[in-house]
């Protein structure tokens, strides 16, 4: 019996004539992380400017400041700003750059790929970049709003809401790149289930455990303890695993 390794392989020697070596795995898997850290740090640069990172800063406290309109963290210690600065930063480098990191992961596998599966290096670029936006989009104005309202509201006739700008920002950004990568979820099972690693059949029995996962991983991810809240994270991440059901049974009928 054919296994999903075996066919990779045979793909790999139709596609360059021969199976490249352990050493050889290595050094490619070496360049195109080393591209892809590049593009990342130039991405990086362009938010280390300072219009360009304090008005990203100043769109990450606006959804604290539809509950409190006159919102200001504080910072305490003294390198906390430029801490901040940095992890901005690197939000915004790894969104600029999300469209060279899938196509460095993609070209590494391509080799295993036919001419046929190589069209699809493209569109599945840009579809895995619009899916992270998506997930960016969705974090931003529908979950930081509510659970930011809940967080803020909650008690504040008992005492005032004085955060650190440092646990703020990391709030936000853990939301944000927790959305973006959740809804790379679909393109992640087609993948999966074009390797043979999965079947759409396999992954339709195990919806029950993927609700439960999804579930535990909004309550990691959102620190409120109310429905409303836990529904906005693992309600998509459910939605979006039979969304990748689905596309695994196109890719892969059985």
């Amino acid at each position: 019996m054919t296994t999903a390794l075996d066919r990779a392989k045979q793909k790999a020697a139709e596609a360059v004539g021969g199976e490249m070596t352990l050493l050889e795995h290595l050094l490619e898997l070496r360049t195109r992380v080393m591209w892809s850290a590049i593009t990342v740090v130039i991405a990086m640069v362009v938010f280390f400017v300072p219009p360009v990172g304090f008005g990203v800063i100043g769109w990450m406290l606006a959804p604290a400041r539809e509950t409190i309109p006159d919102f200001r963290p504080q910072y305490i210690e003294p390198m906390e700003n430029i801490a901040v600065y940095f992890r901005v930063a690197l939000l915004g480098g790894v969104t600029v750059a999300m469209p060279m990191l899938v196509f460095q992961m993609l070209g590494f596998v391509a080799p295993a790929l036919t001419k046929s599966e190589k069209r699809w290096l493209f569109p599945i670029v840009f579809l895995a970049t619009v899916a992270f936006i998506g997930g960016l989009a969705f974090g931003y104005w529908i979950v930081l709003p509510v659970t930011l309202g809940f967080l803020l509201s909650f008690g504040n006739d008992v005492a005032q809401a004085d955060w650190r700008i440092g646990n703020y920002i990391g709030f936000v950004t853990r939301i944000l790149l927790v959305m973006g990568f959740v809804f790379e979820t679909p393109l992640l099972v087609m993948g999966l289930a074009k390797a043979g690693v999965v079947t759409a059949r396999k992954l339709l029995k195990w919806w029950r455990l993927a609700v439960v996962a999804a579930f535990l991983v909004a309550a990691v991810v959102t620190p409120t303890i109310d429905p409303i809240t836990q529904s906005l994270v693992g309600g998509p991440i459910v939605i979006l695993y039979f969304v990748g059901i689905g596309l695994a049974w196109l890719v892969r009928r059985e």
